[in-house]
């Protein structure tokens, strides 16, 4: 009697937390005014009004760093200026950031001295020197859009934003099996799910193409240095001091990027993200949010990888109890229903990696709806691992910054047709 009541209540759990990620998902495709309401406004004027100062750390990112400087050198936005972060030993990086400097004022070099580094050390050393009205953050293989600027700009004057997050996507989805998955990741969360935890007041921030008043980003003391996600730390203390956050994902806006480029390095990516959230979680800054809502939002929010690493192994082993243990009718109906709502949430995936490719003209063809169902069960098992790994290295005290190495695969040619809408 007892084993049945604790196999239906871990059933509920699952099926609960299934069903609610779901609805997470699903939050910007629930009207077309919804959909509407996540992209940008035009703005009415492209030079804009505001100054932006925008940070690119960049450590032994010398293959790529190039390239996104010239893409954000051809901003339309009329005020605006780029520092580049490099280590102090890092030469081949510092070249090319000190080649772009000589060739356009608009670009300046920041060295970052730490002897350990990371990338919130490297923006606090920048912060400083940034003379803009608004902060903005990239990555060193960004691909970032022209006019993304003056729609930021706008965004900010028409709406009073404290905080302004752009949309960035995944884009080479071709590469592997896994890509396919960590791409439709970034499009879930970045379409769909920051809106939503930006509309409840509570929003762990993503790690690119955010954009901070500079007096707000100065009076919270900038980034955690010691913080694994250090994005995520900044959106729970701007959310809790309750600053105005406003999330807008275009696709023609959205700031392009690569997956990692071997298991090995998603594994090391996504343990370095869950030891962050499991810092955030310890620090207890989200404790200040006002309402128990947020509260219960942030304490799920954070604890949401190893939630989802931890149904992604249980669920199968749950079915299994239903068809190898000798438990009651009720009891066996109970275990499957986090099954059910597993299976919806992979033809939402399904109809998610259709939109993605019509909204980017990309070739999805028949096997990367195979490799979507038959990578689902592996790709969670690696998540699982990420959350062991992030656990095992917090309680040894290893918090050193292991660093995603980045080849330009977004900037290659990939497979497109024109899809109709």
């Amino acid at each position: 009697m007892l084993t049945s009541a604790f196999i239906a209540a871990v059933s509920l759990a699952l099926f609960w937390m299934a069903a609610f990620t779901l609805w997470w998902q699903m939050h910007a495709w629930r009207t077309p005014k919804v959909l509407a309401s996540t992209r940008f406004d035009r703005p009415d004027d492209v030079a804009g009004q505001l100054s932006f100062s925008l940070l690119l750390p960049a450590r032994h990112e010398q293959a790529v760093l190039g390239h996104t400087i010239r893409r954000l050198l051809r901003s339309t936005h009329a005020d605006f200026e780029i520092i580049v972060i490099v280590g102090h030993d890092d030469p081949g990086t510092t070249e090319v950031a000190a080649e772009a400097a000589e060739r356009d004022r608009r670009v300046r070099v920041v060295v970052d001295t730490h002897e350990k580094k990371n990338k919130p050390k490297a923006m606090n050393t920048a912060l400083p020197h940034c003379r803009g009205d608004v902060v903005g953050v990239f990555d060193a293989e960004d691909q970032v859009h022209p006019e993304l600027l003056a729609h930021v700009d706008h965004a900010f004057r028409t709406t009073g934003a404290d905080v302004v997050q752009g949309g960035v996507q995944l884009i080479n989805f071709h590469s592997s099996w896994y890509s396919l998955r960590n791409c439709l990741e970034y499009f879930f969360w970045f379409r769909s799910r920051l809106h939503l935890h930006a509309q409840k007041g509570f929003i762990p921030l993503g790690g690119n193409t955010v954009f901070v008043r500079t007096d707000v980003l100065r009076e919270a003391g900038g980034w955690d240095p010691d913080c694994l996600a250090e994005d995520c730390d900044l959106g729970v203390r701007l959310s809790s001091a309750g600053k105005k956050v406003v999330v807008a994902y275009d696709s023609d806006m959205v700031t392009r990027e690569e997956t990692p480029g071997s298991l090995m390095a998603l594994l090391k990516q996504r343990t370095r993200w869950n030891q962050g959230f499991l810092q955030v979680y310890r620090k207890k800054d989200w404790k200040r949010l006002p309402t128990f809502r947020q509260l219960l939002l942030a304490r799920y929010t954070l604890m949401t990888p190893f939630l989802q690493a931890f149904s992604g192994v249980v669920i199968p082993l749950n079915a299994a109890v239903a068809l190898f243990l000798d438990v009651p009718a009720s009891i066996a109906f109970l275990t499957f229903l986090p099954l059910v709502a597993a299976a919806a949430t992979f033809v939402f995936e399904v109809v998610g990696l259709h939109d993605f490719g019509r909204q980017y003209g990309l070739r999805v063809r028949f096997i990367h709806y195979v490799k979507l169902l038959v990578g689902g069960p592996f790709y969670q098992a690696l998540l699982a691992g990420a959350a062991i790994r992030a656990v095992w290295r917090e309680q040894r005290g290893h918090n050193d910054w292991e660093l995603t190495a980045h080849a330009g695969a977004h900037l290659t040619a990939v497979p497109r047709e024109e899809v109709p809408a």
